[in-house]
């Protein structure tokens, strides 16, 4: 008896069954269906329903569980375990093997825009070098005629000048060597091809005749770069990079008759263990033999350098005050106009 009490019998469940498709055939469960639905948009249309909400917004509870919901920390823990998975991984490696991405890669590179900034930040690196290794020379000329001086007793160097040291020269010449020799290097891979059909096989390395005849080619080519060089802008690539130049008589124009005469007169500066470039150490002007001979001087220009921001003039005119320096060498006391600390 309490079996059949605690669960319904078949009857209940046929008596269930039978309502359920009267229900149905008569349109009585639709209607039931959308009285429910009518009662509840009208329930939360209601001026309670609307007032009720404004509470909650009002006293922070429901910001309180929307803050609880989108907790930052487990936000972020979710994201960080998303991004660790292998499933991600193995997207992120089919994202980067697909044509896609190799065209969106291919466009950055090609874009005018990404060649300009990398070749400005190229630049600004050498430019950087330059100002630095400019600052580095001009400090060193100071300091080797320092020494100079003290040697051969003199006691002129306080003065300030701007023509260029005998460090700075240097370093500036050791500039256009390194770039005449990556010139050569480049022509001698070519050459190799050439000379031994020229002057046979060989076979026991290059006759004499050969080897002379290149080393004065190069020399004459050298020679020549260097003049033309001074003729034309009164610069060499070095001279440019650490901002000194040629002048003659307080004029930048160099001339080609004056250019050849200062290439001549640098074996004769050379010959005597160098004797006429270390003249520069302790002329009043910074003037080797070769300047003298040609009537030249090597001057601070800084202006003329890729890396100065300072207005460039092309004729400096100093040739007053540095006649009157050279005839009385004790009138270079102090800094003089257009002088270079």
């Amino acid at each position: 008896m309490a079996s059949n009490s605690a669960s319904p019998g078949p009857d209940a469940a046929s008596r269930e069954s039978v309502a359920s498709r009267l229900a149905g055939a008569t349109g009585l469960e639709r209607m039931i269906a959308n009285v429910v639905e009518e009662t509840i948009v009208r329930t939360v249309e209601s001026d309670a329903v609307i007032q009720a909400i404004e509470r909650i917004v009002e006293d922070g509870r429901l910001q309180e569980a929307i803050d609880r919901a989108i907790d930052s920390a487990q936000i972020e823990e979710a994201v960080r375990k998303a991004i660790e998975s292998e499933v991600a991984d193995r997207i992120w490696a089919d994202i980067l093997a697909s044509d896609k991405a190799q065209m969106l890669v291919e466009r950055v590179a090609e874009a005018p825009e990404v060649r300009a900034a990398i070749a400005a930040q190229g630049l600004s690196l050498i430019s950087d070098i330059g100002r630095q290794v400019s600052r580095i020379t001009e400090a060193l000329d100071d300091v080797v005629e320092r020494v100079a001086h003290a040697l051969v007793r003199r006691g002129d160097h306080e003065a300030e000048t701007n023509q260029a040291g005998l460090v700075t020269r240097l370093a500036a010449f050791a500039i256009d060597a390194a770039l005449l020799a990556g010139f050569f290097s480049i022509t001698g891979g070519v050459l190799a091809s050439i000379i031994p059909a020229a002057f046979g096989d060989g076979a026991s390395g290059l006759p004499a005749a050969a080897l002379v005849s290149l080393l004065t080619a190069g020399f004459l080519f050298a020679g020549g770069v260097f003049i033309t060089f001074w003729t034309l802008v009164g610069q060499t690539p070095g001279m440019r990079f650490l901002g000194i130049r040629l002048q003659r008589n307080g004029s930048n124009e160099i001339g080609f008759r004056h250019s050849l005469r200062r290439a001549l007169a640098i074996p004769l500066a050379l010959l005597p263990v160098g004797a006429g470039f270390l003249a520069i150490l302790i002329s009043p002007r910074r003037r080797g033999w070769h300047d003298v001979l040609a009537g030249t001087e090597v001057i601070y220009d800084e202006a003329s350098a890729p890396w100065s921001l300072a207005p460039r003039e092309w004729v400096h005119h100093l040739e007053d005050e540095d006649r009157q320096i050279e005839a009385d060498p004790k009138r270079s006391k102090g800094p003089r106009a257009g002088d270079r600390h």
